[in-house]
């Protein structure tokens, strides 16, 4: 079978987009070669690597790809890129032209039709996902974001967790007033050690936080993947879109924004960033990731909302809990959630483990420094 060299879209899809400069196309995302050209899409959806310029390999090797591991200093090709795939292995991502660009429309000041617009692009997105030829599964925190994907899609729910987290209980208790089953993940300690390193394969990194972030990923899909699933399905997405970060009422020193719309656009450009750690850990477990809530057109009716939608010191993500009111209980709509290093208790056990093994807490990084020992006893 010939080895795809796009991922994400058709290539009629990409070819249109570059013509027209159209930087939301209808997709949830795609990187690859098109015509002779690498191209990924403006949010980095799909991940895409170069060689460095400066990386001592043959005339043979690779000189793109779309995980890491095949090259040798690989760098991440930025998102909304375009360069000639000749030109692979000799440019650094900094030299690659940005074609594509996160559109800046004004604000919707009609509440009602922003409300309505993103309501009908979240079931664009879920609709498409399902009319897909895929068997999905739902990571399930028991958060609004992860129970509106949940429903809109009628998938079974995975909760991963150790066995006194908060996600796990949340996840019950939403499950219950949905009324649907909940398939619970516990963990131990041991499930840790084992996954860091194939992780740190998949996606390339070794910071701790990345790995917390990455770990109930890869555990719950590797269950959900031996149940005989080939589809994850994530909420991944909401608090940037949305305005799910405090800072993003607060506007202080982590944000450079004025206005809270602004700051909600800070982080959705951050994205780029954290994607492809999270679709390249899914992918390590041999599923799929589906990610409905980063649909261009969701996107695109993110970038309308007005800031009184967006977030206040009393409610974040105001206008996408009133969309997901209108298909969940108020009490799952309305719930907070922790992020999910921190509700799986998966950042409290691994920095445990590392502190048993001698990466106490004084030292700088203890937990990537323990992460990085693990990689040494393989």
């Amino acid at each position: 079978m010939t080895t795809p060299t796009l991922r994400g879209a058709d290539a009629e899809t990409v070819r249109d987009a570059l013509e027209r400069s159209e930087p939301l196309p209808g997709t949830a995302g795609f990187a690859g070669e098109v015509d002779g050209r690498l191209v990924r899409d403006v949010l980095g959806r799909e991940p895409l690597f170069l060689e460095s310029a400066d990386a001592d390999v043959g005339a043979d090797s690779d000189a793109w790809a779309f995980e890491p591991a095949p090259l040798e200093d690989p760098a991440p090709f930025p998102a909304g890129g375009v360069l000639d795939a000749d030109e692979a292995g000799r440019v650094e991502p900094d030299g690659v032209e940005r074609r594509f660009t996160l559109p800046d429309p004004d604000p919707e000041p009609d509440h009602e039709a922003a409300l309505e617009a993103l309501d009908d692009a979240i079931r664009t997105a879920t609709d498409a996902a399902r009319t897909a030829d895929r068997e999905i599964a739902v990571a399930f925190s028991g958060g609004v974001d992860s129970a509106l994907v949940a429903e809109l899609l009628d998938a079974p729910l995975y909760v991963v967790g150790f066995p006194d987290s908060h996600d796990v209980e949340a996840a019950r208790t939403a499950a219950e007033a949905m009324g649907r089953d909940l398939t619970v993940v516990e963990l131990e300690p041991a499930d840790l050690e084992r996954a860091v390193p194939e992780i740190v394969r998949a996606t390339g990194r070794t910071n701790a936080m990345d790995v917390q972030i990455a770990l109930p990923l890869y555990l719950v899909g590797e269950r959900v993947a031996a149940d005989s699933y080939d589809a994850l399905a994530v909420g991944q997405g909401a608090d940037e879109l949305f305005g799910g970060y405090e800072k993003v009422v607060r506007l202080d020193h982590r944000v450079e924004a004025e206005t809270t719309r602004g700051a909600v656009r800070e982080q959705i450009e951050s994205l780029p960033d954290q994607l492809p750690r999270d679709v390249l850990t899914i992918r390590a477990t041999g599923l799929e990731p589906v990610a409905p809530l980063l649909h261009d057109r969701v996107v695109e009716a993110a970038l309308r909302l007005p800031d009184d939608l967006l977030a206040d010191e009393e409610t974040r993500k105001r206008g996408f809990r009133q969309v997901a009111a209108r298909y969940l209980p108020g009490e799952v709509a309305e719930r907070d959630k922790k992020a999910v290093q921190y509700g799986s208790l998966v950042a409290r056990e691994l920095d445990r483990l590392a502190r048993q093994h001698g990466y106490k807490r004084r030292m700088d990084d203890h937990v990537s420094k323990y992460i990085e020992s693990l990689l040494a006893d393989e």
